[in-house]
């Protein structure tokens, strides 16, 4: 009687030890499964650089030039179906000119592409590293700060954009103004040449950006 009630006891020790074995288990397996879930939540989507644009519009007392140039490269980061971050590379070698042709065409573009301004043979790409993106209170509208780098110098500019997104797009778009001269771009500029009168050239000029990613 006391060897069967011994034996009785052990029984239930051990199915009560294989209970919480299998829920030790069962609870290591929900939370890998939780943890996969999570990180799969983390998409790149490539910026397609055939249907992305960057343009500028640069101003001048006397007039105005506008152009383009190419994006080569970038990616943004998705998370929990919201940008978390981005890294664009930009040719500054494609920079082109649209509101000129010819011979004047080729005059600004040489000047753009000395070291007066983008120094483009010494610095031939610029880069834009979005950094942290906020949700404004307008629907699809977002603030982006990000660190543009032009003739290997880097200032934090903070812009917004609009986004749109689906499970395999990403767009944004975006216009804000850059001042040149913190990249050391001063040539015509008043702010150090205060003589320099209807020759200058100001100092902030426009870019517009869209942004054209897939996964």
């Amino acid at each position: 009687m006391f060897a069967t009630l011994f034996e009785i006891l052990s029984a239930i020790l051990i199915l009560k030890n294989s209970f919480n074995m299998k829920n030790l288990v069962l609870a290591l397996v929900a939370t890998i499964g939780l943890f996969s879930f999570t990180t799969l939540k983390t998409s790149t989507y490539t910026v397609d650089t055939k249907v992305s644009t960057l343009e500028w519009l640069a101003k001048k007392v006397t007039g105005q030039h506008n152009g383009t140039i190419k994006i080569s490269s970038g990616a943004f980061v998705v998370n929990k179906n919201k940008i978390e971050s981005g890294d664009f590379t930009i040719d500054m070698k494609t920079i082109a000119c649209s509101d000129l042709k010819g011979e004047n065409a080729g005059k600004l573009l040489g000047h753009l592409n000395s070291d007066d301004f983008f120094s483009t043979e010494k610095n031939p790409t610029a880069n834009l590293k979005i950094k942290k993106v906020t949700e404004t209170k307008v629907a699809g509208t977002y603030d982006f700060v990000a660190d543009l780098t032009i003739k290997g110098i880097t200032n934090e500019i903070t812009f917004p954009a609009n986004v749109t997104m689906d499970a395999k797009l990403v767009k944004a778009t975006a216009d804000f103004m850059v001042n040149r001269t913190k990249y050391g771009i001063k040539y015509g500029s008043k702010s150090f040449f205060a003589s320099i009168g209807d020759k200058a050239i100001y100092d902030d000029f426009n870019m517009k950006v869209n942004l054209v990613a897939t996964k």
